[in-house]
Parts: structure tokens; sequence; C-alpha cells
């Protein structure tokens, strides 16, 4: 009997120790996530400020009644420069993020991830030229508010949510190829429909992705690894970064305001 308690003490002691490693791990996530964001508004917003001017001496573009491009918003937008910003992040993601978790320490994924967000903002800064400030500031706080329910819901839920994760990443690919095809057709119709689609696919994934940071934390807090969990922390942050962003997006398409 006596046995049976101490190894219940144990237990019951490690479960403890977990459920207070899972909310500093969490509480990392969302921090980390949250300075991501932090930078990506400021870098969109200072190379917004960079690439519009109301002077039209030197301008080389109108794109209003009374704003003009600056010769580095004309690099920026009207060149080739814009595809490379435009598809830098996506690039980034695909072939060096991984290489990044695998081979670099927790700090070194971290700096990746900051500069990855500066970047992300520089190929979001078109925002601030298309959509007014308060439509931009009004999506932000429903995104938010959104995105708060849906990782609460996947924190918090019984379900396993595996199964639904796998159709979403699919659902994400399938998305990019008509993003991509409407880049050339630019059907209106096409781009509503695609942002309705985006928008459920990555509220869907952001609450998987949340319910998945929390099963790999308890899976691994006993191993002992604290870098691996540092880069875990950050990789989660990226993941549900990512949601927040095209969710963002695709809302701004339905309640945006345009200049």
């Amino acid at each position: 009997m006596a046995q049976f308690d101490t190894i219940r003490t144990a237990a019951g002691a490690r479960a403890a120790q977990i459920d207070e490693g899972l909310r500093a791990h969490m509480n990392k996530v969302y921090g980390t996530m949250s300075v991501g964001m932090l930078i990506t508004a400021l870098a969109a917003w200072a190379i917004a400020g960079l690439a519009v001017t109301s002077d039209p001496t030197n301008a080389v573009a109108q794109i209003g009644a009374d704003r003009y491009l600056t010769s580095l918003g004309g690099a920026l937008f009207l060149s080739p420069l814009k595809w490379v910003v435009m598809f830098a992040p996506l690039g980034f993601l695909l072939f060096g993020w991984g290489a990044l978790m695998r081979r670099g320490s927790a700090a070194a994924v971290q700096l990746g991830f900051f500069i990855f967000a500066a970047v992300m903002g520089v190929s979001m800064s078109s925002i601030f030229m298309i959509f007014t400030p308060y439509s931009i500031t009004q999506t932000f706080l429903v995104t938010a508010i959104a995105f708060a329910g849906l990782s609460l819901f996947g924190y918090t839920t019984k379900r396993d949510l595996s199964g639904m994760g796998t159709f979403l990443i699919m659902g994400v690919i399938g998305l990019l190829v008509a993003m991509v095809i409407n880049l050339f057709l630019q059907s209106g119709p096409m781009m509503l429909a695609i942002s309705a689609i985006g928008l459920l696919i990555f509220a869907g994934l952001t609450a998987f992705y949340t319910q998945d940071i929390k099963n790999t934390y308890v899976a691994h807090a006993t191993h002992g690894d604290q870098e691996w969990l540092d880069k875990a922390a950050i990789d989660g942050a990226l993941s549900l970064y990512i949601s927040f962003l095209n969710m963002f997006q695709f809302l701004l398409m339905f309640m945006g305001q345009q200049e």
C-alpha cells in the first residue's frame, strides 16, 4: 500500500510538472508569435510609408487622387522585384525553415522567425495602399477575436483533430494552386471564392496547430531536451502566425474598405 501511494504521489508530481511546463511552453509560443506580428505590422507600415507619397515630384506612378509611388514603391510593386517580394516568404518556408530547424540553435531559429516576419511585412505592405487604416484595424481586431476562440478550442477540446489537420493541409496546397492561377486570370469572383475557402481552412488549422503544439510538448516533456522544446515552441509560433495572417488577409477581402 505504501509503495502504491509512493507511485501515485510521484505520478501526480510528474503530471503537475508537465502542466506547469506546458503553460510556460504555450506562453512562449504566443509570446513569440505576438512579437512576430508586431515586427510584421511595423515593417509593412514603414515600407508603405516609404513607397507612397503625396508629392508628385520625382514620383514614378500615380495610384490615387493625391497618392504617388516613390522610386522604392515602383521597384517593389511595378518591377519584376514584386514577384520576389511576393514569393520570398513562401520560398523560405519551403526551402529554408526545415533546414534551420534541423541544424540551427534555438536562438538561430528565433532570429530566423523574426527575419521571416520582417520579410512578410514587406510583402504585405501593399495593403496600406489599398485599404483604409480603419478597415485594416477593424479586420485585425475581428481576426484576433476569432483566432483566440479557435485556439482556445484547439487547446481544450478532447477531440482528436489530427485527421482534420491532414485534410486541411491538403486544402492549403489546392488553395495555393488556385491563387497562382488567379494571378493570371484576375477573376474577382474566383478571388472571393478563394478568400472564403481560405478563411475556413486557416480557421480549422488554427485549432489543429494549437492542439498539435500541446500534444507535442506533452509527448516530449519528459525527455529533458530543452533546446528541442524551445525550437518546437518557435515552430509552433510560426504555424499559428501563418494561420493568423492568412485569416486576416482573407477576411480583409470581405471587410476591407478601399482608399
